[in-house]
């Protein structure tokens, strides 16, 4: 059903004039006499400022005029009407030094969201931003610009995140993020969870307004406002910039393609994600190529580091053949091996294998949601597998490794989100082989909040390690992962904190483990 993007546009009423409005908040157009702000009540900067997609020459920056982010309506407290909100660039924090300057005018059909794509700028440097709404300033943000393509940097820093469920716990996580020296962030899905907060963390009932699961463009942007309420957030998106994927909570838990968690009519769950997809891109500082096309939008892309590395990021979500075996965990699905099965789609999987032969970078990372590695559940024998990962799509997970061995990829690592563990594990061309070769690594990250607090060893922990034997590393504490990459070796340093559900953590580095160049596999 809806097959063709015709169709498509027709349903969901994109193109023409709906769709030059839209185009207003991306920065597209920046006539400079229309649309001055009203006078606006209260802060119209609430929910912070951010930056992303770094490349060597530019950036895009966002922020959204939200003086109520909590309206019912999900419109912000903003007047139904353009505002034009102007930008600034600085070469220093007290913005003496103007790199470059401009406006956008923020819509109403994007929830006055702007999303500015800034170029000219010195490749490899630190840049600080702002905006300017009438006589609203916002909070000051910092990005960075990434090297040349022709260059060769020295080390690349970047920090990677995912998995942040607002009721199980307090986002302390980045706030000693948003204090690290990086270069940038990678957001690896679960963003948001679709799913109705009663209570939060303290046990205090929430307003009734977020009782409700996310399912219509309002609540969606409600959830986000809730979100992005919590300081550490917004402290960390205005400290880096951010390289953003989705996985399924955006949405709703365990979607793939047209097909829902419950099996719902798609024509009603494609208006879903509709919804769910313009309201990430209302939120999150995405370039104007991921403007959603209704239920539709590009998410996988690559962005260069230099010569030293490049982020493929993947959309495993809209792509992908409904789940085997019922979408649980089996010791027996066959249907996972099937050879026609996909979870990229032919398309992006293409696409990916033609960067392999084509780039020139040291390091190849993958920007992945669900584990790629397998997660064998039975200590013995069999082999009982969750069938939503990599784990249910076998054969397009062995032509991928493969065709990255073939292709002479010298060093894949892949950093994955979703399961609320960290793990470091080898990458094998074949599971099922116990002499199958090594040829890449695979380093999966803790949520931030998810789950709770969570604990360094658990009872699963234990099952794993005695069941993959590529397995090297397992915690299950809440946190982030810290990269730092170099010429010769790449390090993941496993930060964790000891609960969520407390304010006020502390952060320590549980675990250190190391890729060298050229030498596939992980050493702890």
């Amino acid at each position: 059903m809806f097959a063709n993007s015709v169709s498509r546009r027709q349903m969901f009423g994109f193109g023409g004039a709906a769709a030059a409005a839209l185009m207003l908040g991306t920065g597209a157009w920046e006539a400079q006499s229309a649309f001055a702000a009203p006078a606006l009540k209260g802060d119209p900067f609430t929910l912070g400022v951010a930056s992303g997609d770094p490349t060597s020459d530019g950036v895009v920056l966002w922020t959204r005029l939200a003086p109520d982010p909590f309206a019912q309506d999900g419109l912000g407290g903003m007047p139904a009407k353009p505002v034009r909100v102007h930008y600034e660039v600085a070469l220093d924090e007290r913005f003496r030094r103007i790199a470059r300057r401009g406006s956008v005018v923020a819509t109403p059909e994007l929830a006055h969201s702007v999303h500015p794509e800034v170029h000219g700028l010195a490749p490899d440097r630190t840049y600080w931003f702002r905006f300017r709404a009438g006589s609203a300033i916002s909070p000051v943000g910092r990005t960075r610009t990434t090297p040349a393509l022709w260059q060769s940097p020295r080390e690349l820093k970047f920090a990677f995140a995912s998995c942040q469920a607002w009721q199980d716990g307090y986002f302390t996580a980045y706030h000693h993020m948003a204090r690290e020296d990086l270069d940038l962030v990678v957001h690896l899905g679960d963003y948001l969870y679709e799913s109705g907060v009663r209570t939060n963390k303290r046990g205090v009932t929430t307003d009734p307004k977020f009782h409700t699961e996310t399912v219509d463009l309002a609540r969606y942007r409600l959830q986000y406002g809730l979100y992005k309420s919590e300081a550490p957030l917004r402290e960390a998106h205005a400290a880096f910039p951010w390289i953003m994927t989705f996985d399924d909570h955006e949405v709703e838990n365990n979607w793939a393609d047209e097909t829902s968690e419950n099996d719902e009519d798609p024509k009603t769950f494609l208006l879903r994600r509709a919804a769910a997809f313009q309201a990430l891109y209302e939120h999150a500082p995405l370039r104007r190529t991921q403007l959603p096309n209704g239920p539709d939008v590009q998410m996988y892309r690559r962005l260069p580091y230099g010569r030293l590395a490049d982020f493929t990021m993947l959309d495993t979500r809209q792509y992908r053949d409904d789940q085997a075996c019922g979408d649980g965990t089996s010791a027996d699905c066959a249907d996972r091996f099937d050879e026609n099965r996909t979870l990229l789609g032919s398309r992006q999987r293409d696409w990916v294998l033609k960067g392999f032969s084509r780039s020139q970078a040291r390091w190849q990372i993958l920007g992945n949601q669900a584990p790629m590695g397998q997660t064998d559940q039975d200590p013995g024998p069999g082999t009982t597998v969750w069938t939503d990962p990599w784990d249910g799509y076998v054969a397009e997970r062995n032509r991928l490794l493969a065709e990255a061995d073939t292709r002479g990829v010298r060093n894949l690592v892949v950093v994955t989100g979703d399961r609320h563990q960290n793990y470091a594990w080898d990458l094998k061309r074949d599971y099922t082989d116990p002499e199958s070769a090594t040829v890449g690594s695979e380093f999966v990250g803790t949520s931030v909040t998810s789950g709770g607090d969570g604990a360094d060893m658990t009872a699963q922990g234990e099952t794993f390690l005695a069941a993959n034997p590529h397995m090297k590393f397992f915690n299950s504490q809440r946190g982030y992962a810290r990269v730092t990459v170099n010429r010769d070796r790449w390090t993941t340093d496993f930060r964790v904190l000891p609960f969520v559900t407390k304010p006020d953590a502390t952060i320590s580095t549980r675990a250190s483990v190391v890729v060298e160049d050229g030498t596939p596999g992980v050493q702890v």
